[in-house]
Formats: structure tokens, C-alpha cells, sequence
């Protein structure tokens, strides 16, 4: 097939092709995280890896910037281009790449003077807090990096690129995995080791679409004189403000998850819960990759009013949403001894808590995709407000609730159901959203 672009009619066979390299990218960067987890639970121990887990929430909440501007200014930069305005689209581009990394050394900074204090709100002991501030501290020196690599990964897809940002998740990922059997398995450094793996493939993640841009390319986008548009750099926060409020909010849930965990079965819940997530990156990373791919053609045919194309992208979207969901829950529930073993099996009572739990969990796969895919629609037309709506009552609101109240009435089954709750209730708000504005939008 020859190259798919933002201004095309889209079929079934151009949509998945566009979106594809996106979703792929999303698996890949997944990964880093899944690979560590794996090498920390098996040969550093469920107590490091519990650890491991109960940084992870802060860290993709100081990561989360790259993500807003990167997904809110792609947008923005998608609708610039459809009204044909390519250098200013050029200017507004080098203009967030630079905030993006200055907020990155910000927030960086910060987390390195916080971190001991959140672990400690958290409830973790002097084993789980010495783990995790050596995991945490080595990931916050290439926050820098991983904020840039968020951006990177929609930018690439504006500029009509998203194979390049492919290859580089890939190279990255490679690295990663090959660096966590160095580091961990062979010179057995621990966390330390897992984090310093993970580091790296950060780097590549970040630096290498900075050398591409920097140069004179193929693509729609590269590095000039910025314009530093005020208007421009706030419309892009409220344009990304769902997906960052999406991984702030995510990641403080994440948080009282470990704390409830702690206290309903100690460090044993943290390590199933650790588990059962990184699962879950896996399969909602196709979701998301698949939100972040059509984000940018929903965009351009808004930004070039081309409202039967809108129409076409928007139904054939809910249509392939539908299918990969119900194949995620078959394969989560049909796949959960396979994984607990994997991840815990060293274990017999950790197996079979991490196996049940995924289980009940998987029937959020059916119904999250929805939810992301309205939250990334709204968000390529312009309308951060619907869009961060959507993210903060799925990942905050309603999943606050339920966990304060369902272990109550069923205990730790409680924990795996409050996702379900969430995505479910969530749902009827993101359909009713989409039937009060369609005529607002013509969609």
C-alpha cells in the first residue's frame, strides 16, 4: 500500500495502516515497564517489585507533561496544517518542544525532593521505601527524556511520520530488555539495575526524533525559529489536558490502590496488583495507541471541514473498538494462569490472588476502549473541556469511589471490580457526550 495520509479517505485497511505504528509504539514503551517488572519479581524478589509498583504512579504523573503538550499541541498542529499554514505550524511545534523539555527539568527537580515523603504517605516500610527510592530516583535522572519521548510520540504522527516514531520506540525497547538481562540478571544490581535499563532506553526514546527534527526531513515538521504564541501554547494545554489529567489522575488511583492493597493483604496485594497492571499497559497501550493515531485525522478534517470524513473516521473507530475489546477480555481471562505464573509464580498463594484478580479485571477491557477513543475524539476537535471531563471521571472520580467503597462490601475482590465500576459508568457519560454535540460538530 502506498503511503496513508492525514488528507486521505479512509477505509478500514487505511485507518488500521495509519494507526498501526502508533499502537506498536504505544505496545513497545509499554514494555519497558512490563520487562522490568519481570526481571525484578523473578530474580530481585515480590518485596523490590513490590517497591517497583508503588513508584511507577509517581513517575508517569512526572512524566505526564510531555503527554499534554505533545497530544493537546499535535492537535492544534494537525488543525494548523489542514487550514495550510505549514510554517506556522513549524514555529508553534519548535515552540513546545522546548517547554515540553524545560518542564521535564522542572518537575525532575522536584521529584527528587519529593519522592521519600510520597512513598512514606503511602504507608511503605524502610525495605519497600530504600527499593523504591533507588528505582526512583535513577528514573527521574532521564525524566527529561521520557517527557520529550510522550511529545515525540504524537508530533510524529502529525508530521505524517508515525513508522519513524515506530522505529524508535523499537530501538528503544530493544534496548531496554537487552539492558535488563545485563544489568539485572547478569551483574544482579537489582532495582538499580532495572531502573538504569530503563534509563537508557528513555534516552534513545527522546534524543533520537530530536536529531531528525533538527535537520532538514521528509516530514511536515522540523525545528525553526520558534514563535512563542501564548494563545497557541494554551490552547494546546487545554487540548491535552484530558490525557494528562488522565495520567495525574490514573496515577494518584494508583497510589490509594497500593495503600488499600497494603492494608487488605500487605505487600503480597501490591506485587498482584503490580502484575495484573502491567497486563493492563499492554492491552489499554492499544487503546491509547489507536486514540493517539486517530487523534491527528480527526484534527485535520475538522481544521479542513471535511465533516463526511469525520463521520466515516468516528464510525468505523466505534466499530473497531468493539471488536479488540471483546478480544482483549477473552484473552485476559484465558490467559490469566499463563501470566500469574510468569509474573508471581514462585508463589502459590500470590499466583492464585493475581490470577482471580485478572480475571474479574479483564471485563474493564471491553468497555475502556470507548472511553479512551471519545476522551481522544473530542480532543481532535478542539474541545478540551468534554475531553478532560471524560478523563477525570473515569480515572479519578468514579475509580475513587468504588475503591473506597467496594472492598467494603466485597473485600479484595472489591480492588479488581472498582476499574470495572469506573469504565462502566463512564461510558454512558462519554455516549451522551457524543449524542448532545453531534450536531454542534456535524459528526
Amino acid at each position: 500500500m502506498s503511503k496513508v495520509k492525514l488528507s486521505d479517505h479512509f477505509s478500514y485497511k487505511k485507518l488500521l495502516a495509519f494507526v498501526l505504528p502508533s499502537v506498536v509504539m504505544m505496545l513497545v514503551t509499554s514494555i519497558y515497564s512490563v520487562v522490568d517488572g519481570f526481571f525484578i519479581s523473578n530474580f530481585v524478589g515480590k518485596n523490590a517489585f513490590a517497591a517497583s509498583n508503588m513508584v511507577w504512579p509517581f513517575l508517569i504523573i512526572v512524566q505526564s507533561p510531555g503527554l499534554m503538550l505533545g497530544t493537546g499541541g499535535s492537535a492544534l498542529i494537525a488543525f494548523i496544517l489542514g487550514q495550510g499554514k505549514n510554517e506556522f505550524a513549524k514555529q508553534i511545534f519548535s515552540m513546545l518542544v522546548i517547554v515540553i523539555a524545560a518542564i521535564g527539568l522542572l518537575v525532575s527537580i522536584a521529584g527528587f525532593l519529593f519522592l521519600e515523603d510520597v512513598l512514606i504517605l503511602l504507608g511503605a516500610g524502610d525495605e519497600l521505601i530504600n527499593d523504591g527510592m533507588v528505582y526512583g530516583r535513577i528514573m527521574l535522572g532521564a525524566n527529561v527524556f521520557a517527557v520529550l519521548q510522550n511529545g515525540y510520540q504524537s508530533f510524529l504522527i502529525t508530521a505524517d511520520k508515525p513508522s519513524l516514531g515506530l522505529k524508535v520506540s523499537v530501538v528503544a525497547g530493544i534496548a531496554n530488555m537487552l539492558l535488563d538481562f545485563l544489568f539485572v540478571y547478569l551483574f544482579k544490581w537489582g532495582v538499580a539495575g532495572a531502573a538504569s535499563a530503563t534509563a537508557v532506553s528513555l534516552f534513545f526514546g527522546g534524543m533520537l526524533p530530536s536529531l531528525y527534527f533538527a535537520r532538514q526531513n521528509s516530514s511536515r515538521l522540523s525545528f525553526i525559529k520558534p514563535k512563542w504564541d501564548l494563545r497557541s501554547f494554551a490552547k494546546s494545554c487545554t487540548n491535552g489536558s484530558s490525557e494528562m489529567m488522565s495520567n495525574i489522575s490514573g496515577s494518584v488511583v494508583g497510589m490509594l490502590y497500593n495503600y488499600q492493597l497494603l492494608r487488605l493483604a500487605s505487600e503480597n496485594g501490591v506485587a498482584a496488583y503490580g502484575a495484573i497492571m502491567y497486563v493492563s499497559f499492554l492491552f489499554m497501550a492499544v487503546f491509547f495507541g489507536y486514540a493517539m493515531g486517530s487523534t491527528s485525522i480527526v484534527g485535520y478534517n475538522f481544521g479542513a471541514s471535511n465533516l463526511t470524513e469525520l463521520k466515516n473516521v468516528l464510525k468505523k473507530s466505534l466499530i473497531i473498538t468493539t471488536v479488540v475489546g471483546i478480544i482483549m477480555m477473552v484473552l485476559a481471562i484465558g490467559l490469566s494462569p499463563l501470566i500469574a505464573k510468569i509474573y508471581v509464580g514462585y508463589d502459590r498463594e500470590l499466583f492464585e490472588l493475581t490470577r482471580r484478580g485478572l480475571c474479574i479485571y479483564s471485563f474493564a477491557f471491553l468497555l475502556c476502549g470507548y472511553n479512551i477513543f471519545g476522551s481522544a475524539f473530542f480532543t481532535g476537535l478542539g474541545n478540551g473541556v468534554v475531553s478532560a471531563l471524560l478523563s477525570f471521571l473515569r480515572t479519578f472520580v468514579l475509580q475513587i469511589i468504588a475503591i473506597l467503597v467496594l472492598p467494603v462490601i466485597f473485600g479484595i475482590d472489591g480492588i479488581w471490580l472498582a476499574v470495572v465500576f469506573s469504565e462502566g459508568a463512564t461510558l454512558v457519560i462519554t455516549f451522551s457526550m457524543m449524542i448532545i454535540n453531534r450536531k454542534k460538530y456535524s459528526y
